[in-house]
């Protein structure tokens, strides 16, 4: 299983970087960011320096959407990155969230996710691509790689996943919504011809290493608020009775709304009403022990990423216990002698 750690691009940039050093120091592989430019730093640029001060971490947007960016551009920050840095970035995107509507935006629709998956791949792979009636390409790119991951949660945005992502980044750590998420990736490729096999599995949620079992809760109960827009809109559109298991979608009975200038941030007023059970089902919390047996049924499931979120108040310690203990668990073994 590969790990990576999910910051904000809060200022001052230079503690950003700081901690993508961090991670990196104590074997993390990938550093993900938000991508909401009203309410945090540009990540673009803060990438470029965390790809300066480390030597093998890879950046990416945890996530980005089509909507914000012209597609171009993103393409086009991704394969300069892969040029200056050597193919150490990766792209997340989705529909769009906290970017699109704290300008009064709304997410896009499915067929222009896909889309702008087809034009960021091809053209940040150093390959042409038929854009706006012209076929277009970097004439100064030349052996840049991306993977472009999809984070989806209803039905039609899974099957999309499945039919043209690299890879499938579900945010949160249930264990029994993974499981039918990765089922339905999965089944959704086969349909198309692809290999399920080739798509990369990516559970992102809050990871605290601590005793203090309510202390926790309260410093991630904000990502249950988080998660639950992505319901409330899933629950608008399938209703109650869909194929969407009840554990994700009963939860939010209680929500009330959501003010984005609180979005991601510990203390959300309009979290409130995200149970305790729900925040331990979607988070990884207590001891390294307890990190390492929530990893291990992840893992058992399909899971090859564990990307956790850092939006709290323990983030080096924490850091520190994946890095001696909780990493090295889920590493293959190997010995000198046999």
């Amino acid at each position: 299983m590969d790990f990576g750690a999910v910051l904000q691009t809060n200022p001052p940039s230079a503690r950003t970087v700081q901690l993508a050093r961090l991670a990196e120091a104590h074997g993390f592989s990938h550093v993900w960011t938000f991508d909401s430019h009203l309410l945090w730093q540009e990540p673009y640029v803060i990438y470029s320096r965390i790809l300066a001060e480390t030597s093998r971490i890879i950046v990416g947007t945890m996530v980005t959407n089509p909507a914000t960016r012209d597609w171009t551009v993103t393409a086009s920050t991704f394969a300069t990155l892969n040029e200056m840095y050597g193919n150490r970035t990766i792209c997340g995107i989705g529909r769009g969230d906290s970017a699109v509507r704290a300008t009064n935006g709304a997410p896009t629709t499915l067929k222009t996710l896909r889309e702008s998956i087809h034009v960021i791949r091809e053209l940040a792979n150093s390959r042409p691509v038929h854009y706006n009636g012209a076929t277009v390409r970097f004439p100064w790119s030349s052996g840049s790689t991306l993977d472009v991951w999809v984070a989806a949660y209803g039905p039609l945005a899974l099957k999309l996943a499945g039919e043209v992502g690299d890879g499938f980044i579900l945010q949160m750590a249930d264990l029994d919504v993974a499981e039918w998420m990765i089922t339905t990736v999965r089944a959704a490729a086969a349909n198309v011809g692809r290999d399920p096999a080739s798509i990369k599995f990516c559970v992102a949620a809050p990871m605290y290493i601590g005793t203090d079992l309510a202390h926790m809760r309260d410093q991630c109960r904000w990502f249950g608020g988080m998660v639950g827009n992505h319901v409330a809109d899933i629950v608008a559109k399938y209703g109650t009775d869909s194929a969407v298991p009840q554990a994700l979608t009963d939860y939010i009975s209680g929500r009330a709304g959501y003010d984005y200038n609180q979005h991601g941030r510990v203390g959300n007023e309009h979290a409130a009403f995200v149970p305790d059970e729900i925040v331990d089902r979607f988070c990884l919390l207590g001891t390294a022990n307890d990190h390492i047996e929530k990893l291990r049924a992840l893992q058992a499931i399909g899971v090859d990423h564990f990307a956790g979120y850092l939006q709290h108040d323990n983030k080096e310690e924490t850091l520190r216990v994946y890095g001696e203990t909780v990493i090295p668990a889920l590493a293959e073994h190997i010995v000198a002698t046999q």
